[in-house]
């Protein structure tokens, strides 16, 4: 019995699978340009294989050990490939067919961590380029992924008073009812040492007074003494002060009266009717200065001066 090998040399059998060969239709080639396409069918088969590449290239591209060149011609066929869907979905819809664009799942940006990058032209190459897999960690593309560190830019003055309200300067701090509490059983306990220092300086005051003798404080070696003497150099030290404050403003009210005092002129002064004979002259001699000329203003002149005339 002959193997198989003998039986595929054989020349029937060749000459079966030649026929077979002639029988079948020549492989169609894709259209190079979508829109040659005139069929939907056609068009929906053609978007199929290439969805069918994209998925082989993208599964190759994952591995690191292919190597920089590979992996970049990878990356560049895969991101043609898309492209390439793009224009069979937009002919599809021309033809009548499903709009792909809306209901397409079209991979996103991601970074290594697989983190969506909203960059929508990384690379320069061109919108809408892409990285997959292992391409992601060439020399010179994991830059475009790292975020540049965020940096905090300083508030002007308008914006930093453009955010200050009334509550910045405590005016609703009253509206809260937590701080009128507060402040009320502080201001009792500030009240309440108040008055206790007041009724202590009171007593010892009036102890000083009754053991005043002509001037002096009696017992002043004793604590009593020191504190009554203190008291009433506190009381002398008052007067004093109210008896300095009364002398400058005495000061005060005489240097008003000297400063409002009448002015004595050491000059003479002309009186109301000279001033209206002087305004009037100086009228006159504008009128004629307008209307009439110099030489016979200067022959004028030289008659007044012959005839001794003043005016």
């Amino acid at each position: 019995m002959a193997r198989n090998e003998e039986k595929a040399q054989s020349m029937l059998n060749r000459f079966i699978t030649m026929k077979q060969d002639e029988k079948r239709k020549p492989r169609e080639r894709r259209p190079y340009l979508a829109s040659e396409c005139r069929d939907l069918a056609d068009a929906d088969r053609w978007r199929g294989e290439i969805l069918r590449e994209i998925g082989v290239k993208v599964a190759e591209i994952q591995n690191e050990g292919l190597g920089e060149h590979r992996l970049r011609d990878l990356n560049d066929e895969i991101n043609k490939l898309l492209r390439e869907r793009g224009h069979w979905e937009r002919r599809i819809l021309e033809l009548g067919g499903r709009d792909y664009s809306r209901s397409s799942n079209a991979a996103l940006m991601t970074d290594l961590d697989g983190n969506i990058v909203a960059i929508p032209n990384p690379s320069g190459r061109g919108p809408g380029y892409r990285y997959f897999g292992a391409a992601k960690k060439l020399p010179g593309v994991r830059e475009l992924f790292d975020k540049p560190p965020e940096v905090r830019k300083r508030r002007t003055r308008y914006e930093i008073h453009k955010r200050i309200n009334a509550g910045y300067y405590g005016y609703y701090d009253d509206e809260d009812d937590v701080l009128e509490p507060l402040e009320a059983a502080a201001e009792k306990r500030m009240r309440d040492e108040v008055v206790t220092e007041w009724h202590r300086v009171e007593k010892v005051r009036r102890e000083a007074m009754k053991n005043v003798v002509s001037g002096e404080v009696a017992a002043p070696g004793g604590r009593g003494g020191e504190t009554a003497r203190e008291v009433l150099i506190e009381e002398v030290e008052e007067e004093v002060e109210e008896e300095r404050r009364l002398e400058e403003e005495k000061m005060e009210r005489e240097r008003g009266e000297e400063a409002g005092r009448e002015f004595i002129a050491h000059v003479p002064l002309p009186d109301e009717k000279e001033i209206e004979r002087m305004v009037l002259e100086k009228k006159k001699k504008e009128l004629l200065s307008k209307y009439t000329s110099d030489t016979l203003q200067g022959e004028q002149k030289e008659a007044k001066e012959m005839l001794n005339v003043q005016r």
